[in-house]
């Protein structure tokens, strides 16, 4: 099935990068499209909904779940056209224009495209252990959907990165106990997380890594857990077990397209966000360039940059870059509508 009409820009992705990609788009007179793998926008969010986030530049800490809110409402500020569900497989130049090729068939066409990734399809490693899966119904979790779920719970956390650290220090107010064990003596998150968690009553346990699960009924009832050094098991009661074993990646047709790559994930890109393919930019978690660093706020100023640069690609007599809002006529009907509706404070 081919899709006929051209997009201006199509963004592959609908995460953090994704969503402020096309709000920036629509500030340029861009026609876009997003396409989502999920069937939801949001992104690797949707892993932390219950999660504070506190990074983000002039927002004070909020939930995932809020963030993912607000990222929604103003990515889709300009009626993008929004494709969810869809797994591009491949993209090919064809006389002049991107075709986007997706796993259903759909072939979707677009001027440029903006990569918008991050790490491509995540899926949470699971804990290899025969018979582990029958409790995934149960109390077995590779993502933490609700806190309530955990209160007054007795939770063994197995992982020693930023996720597993950072669910530690959250269920610790919210479970009767929390456990986190780890197969290394030392934690690999942020430094901040792991003071946090030592001054915290949570029990750490390293080298320790999950050796076997107990049943009772279709549920775990207690875990064992084997000492790397030293080989000796201990056996602790539990009522859930949350495991942060870290994600594999599926960065699906990227490996089949000619970009330049760093590392196995990672697009290169120069500082305009440009690929090595003509009329194809990267930006978020999914680039590298000299002095990259990994933050949503980043991500925010790439993703702007990437739209300029497709636009300049589109019309090499525009505008380096877009007015701010404050300046954008864009903005100036939108802005008396939401002064009528009491949204914001009138001049």
């Amino acid at each position: 099935m081919s899709l006929e009409e051209v997009y201006d820009v199509t963004i592959v992705g609908g995460g953090p990068t994704g969503l402020y990609t096309a709000f920036y788009a629509g500030m340029r007179d861009l026609g876009t499209k997003i396409i989502e793998y999920h069937p939801h926008l949001g992104g690797k969010l949707h892993v932390y909904l219950e999660k504070v986030i506190w990074d983000i530049g002039g927002l004070p800490p909020t939930t995932g779940e809020r963030v993912v809110e607000n990222l929604v409402e103003q990515g889709t500020t300009f009626d993008p056209t929004v494709v969810l569900g869809e797994r591009v497989t491949r993209i090919e130049r064809k006389a002049g224009v991107f075709e986007v090729r997706c796993r259903s068939g759909a072939v979707h066409l677009s001027r440029t495209v903006i990569l918008a990734l991050g790490y491509g399809v995540l899926n949470p490693k699971k804990l290899t252990i025969d018979g582990a899966e029958k409790f995934e119904v149960t109390n077995l979790y590779y993502t933490v959907g609700s806190l309530s779920r955990f209160r007054g719970k007795r939770v063994l956390i197995s992982g020693g990165g930023n996720a597993a650290i950072d669910w530690a220090n959250t269920l610790e107010p919210v479970a009767e106990q929390v456990t986190i064990s780890h197969r290394r003596e030392e934690f690999t998150g942020h430094e901040r997380s792991i003071l946090d968690l030592r001054a915290s009553s949570v029990r750490t346990m390293t080298p320790y890594s999950i050796k076997e699960l107990h049943a009772e009924g279709d549920e775990i009832s207690s875990v064992s857990l084997e000492n790397a050094a030293t080989g000796e098991v201990e056996k602790i009661e539990v009522d859930a077990v949350i495991v942060n074993h870290g994600f594999d990646s599926d960065v699906g047709f990227i490996e089949e397209n000619d970009f330049r790559r760093k590392g196995e994930y990672c697009i290169v890109v120069d500082e305009h966000m440009r690929t090595d393919i003509p009329g194809i930019f990267a930006a978020g978690d999914l680039v590298y360039y000299d002095g990259k660093l990994h933050l949503i706020s980043g991500c925010f100023v790439e993703g702007a940059t990437a739209v300029n640069s497709a636009k300049l690609y589109l019309e090499p007599e525009a505008e380096e870059s877009a007015y701010v809002s404050s300046h954008n006529e864009r903005f100036s009907e939108k802005n008396r509508r939401l002064e009528l509706q009491g949204a914001i404070g009138g001049r």
